[in-house]
């Protein structure tokens, strides 16, 4: 990579940048929460509004708007103009209106904020110690069903926005020779099993995951009417000598191998290896780091490592797909499709 020539004061300015991050973070959380964004963006075919407007609209002292405009406008996320009047920049705009910002915000704020400040631990002992901020579970997955709602909706909400757009794409292929019987590991609440049942008829379907997750994906599948072609089964992949039914014509696993270390992540293809014919698909879907074709997707997946080094499980990470394919290897497994699906995602289509 070439080096990238800066100015030391920009270096300097930059460096400031990060040594405050958790001040501006906070602050664009409020004023999102506060609705100061909605409302200088609704005012923007007046040329703005003012804080004194802002402060009476929205019951908000001028003093307390002030602190967080003025630093919102040095990291130019507003403008101001010489008679007083905010409008939102390109930036501030995506801040409140960008799906994709929005979810990762609530995810950072909800789910990871507090327990980063025990990264420092977690590198040292390899175990989420950040965790503890949101309950006593050896890993996040243990405790999904029992977290907050406002935590849990900002987790599923960030899990569902980076894997329920390619589930449609993906079906074409899944359903490509028809099969009878599809395992969906990790199925967290039932999304793509439901998916799966609408589009085949005849498809029976056997879900393992956790117990908490695994209840939710059944009573979504049973309020649909699908409980008769769904079976669930609890598995702890943690535990020693892991194991899994024979049967299945397609083991379906979407973004469930990057929450495991290498190793773990080795020994759950091969109790999959060991459930299968020769005809068995196994069917991976992932976001490698070095398939991104923007950086600002390769930053976010290297930000999400981080949450699960402090917060999910200590050991796992967004791999990237030559370490990913050699685990695939060791574990017994040939990849004979490698597709790109969606805008961030591969299909990895493996056998024995």
């Amino acid at each position: 990579m070439t080096k990238k020539t800066i100015r030391a004061i920009d270096a300097l300015q930059e460096a400031q940048k990060i040594a405050f991050a958790p001040f501006i973070f906070q602050t664009t959380v409020t004023l999102r929460k506060l609705g100061v964004f909605d409302l200088i963006f609704d005012e923007r075919g007046l040329g703005g509004v003012t804080i004194s407007d802002l402060s009476k609209k929205l019951s908000v002292s001028e003093y307390g708007l002030g602190v967080l405009l003025e630093i919102a406008e040095s990291y130019d996320i507003v403008t101001k103009d010489a008679q007083g009047k905010f409008e939102l920049t390109k930036t501030g705009y995506f801040l409140n209106y960008n799906k994709t910002v929005e979810v990762n915000m609530n995810f950072t704020n909800d789910v990871c904020y507090q327990g980063l400040f025990h990264l420092n631990e977690a590198i040292k002992n390899g175990k989420p110690e950040g965790l503890k901020e949101l309950g006593d579970w050896d890993t996040i997955y243990d405790g999904l069903s029992q977290l907050t709602p406002e935590v849990q909706k900002s987790w599923f909400e960030f899990d569902h926005h980076y894997s329920d757009g390619i589930f449609e794409e993906a079906l074409n292929r899944v359903f490509k020779n028809r099969p009878k019987t599809l395992f969906d590991i990790g199925g967290n609440t039932g999304k793509f099993a439901l998916q799966c049942l609408n589009h085949d008829e005849n498809v029976k379907i056997n879900i393992f995951d956790l117990p908490g997750q695994l209840k939710k994906a059944l009573a979504n599948i049973k309020n649909e009417g699908f409980e008769k072609r769904v079976v669930g089964h609890e598995i702890n992949w943690l535990h020693d000598n892991p194991q899994i039914p024979k049967g299945a014509d397609v083991i379906w696993m979407s973004q469930f191998l990057d929450c495991f270390s290498e190793d773990e992540i080795v020994k759950i293809l091969k109790t999959c290896v060991a459930s299968m014919d020769s005809d068995t698909e196994v069917i991976i879907i992932e976001t490698f780091t070095d398939r991104q074709k923007f950086d600002n997707a390769k930053f976010v997946l290297e930000a999400t490592s981080l949450y699960f080094t402090v917060m999910a499980n200590g050991n796992s990470k967004m791999y990237n797909s030559v370490v990913f394919m050699e685990l695939i290897s060791k574990a017994g497994l040939t990849v004979k499709e490698d597709l790109a699906i969606g805008e961030f995602h591969t299909m990895l289509v493996c056998k024995k």
